[in-house]
């Protein structure tokens, strides 16, 4: 998976979009690709949230990345952080337990904008 080499505006509002509701995911509580999409109306669009993802260190303001996750629960992108621990160690920072690149308890940590932000 690769960002598009020249996104549309369409797709850098996107990515705006995304990396904000990314900002609201709670500490302690980790979401996914797919839930991210289908709050922001591209129910198919979890590839697109992994783009988004894999630019967020280029928003200007700090998007904790290390809170989405696949719907499995699994770390899928971990290897687009620093160290190829740092998104567990950032999730343990704030409580939650990892083993195997899998969350543990995930349908108790799930925050579903959805859901939540409804």
């Amino acid at each position: 998976m690769s960002i598009p080499r020249n996104p549309t505006e369409q797709q850098r509002n996107f990515f705006q979009e995304v990396h904000e509701v990314v900002r609201l995911v709670p500490q302690g509580r980790v979401t996914t690709y797919g839930a991210i999409a289908h709050y922001l109306g591209a129910r198919h669009g979890a590839r697109m949230v992994g783009w988004a993802m894999m630019a967020a260190h280029t928003a200007n303001e700090y998007v904790p990345a290390h809170r989405v996750i696949n719907r499995n629960g699994l770390l899928t992108g971990k290897h687009h952080f620093a160290t190829p621990t740092a998104m567990q160690e950032a999730l343990e920072t704030e409580g939650v337990t990892v083993v195997e690149d899998q969350v543990q308890d995930f349908k108790t940590r799930f925050w579903d904008p959805a859901v939540e932000l409804e």
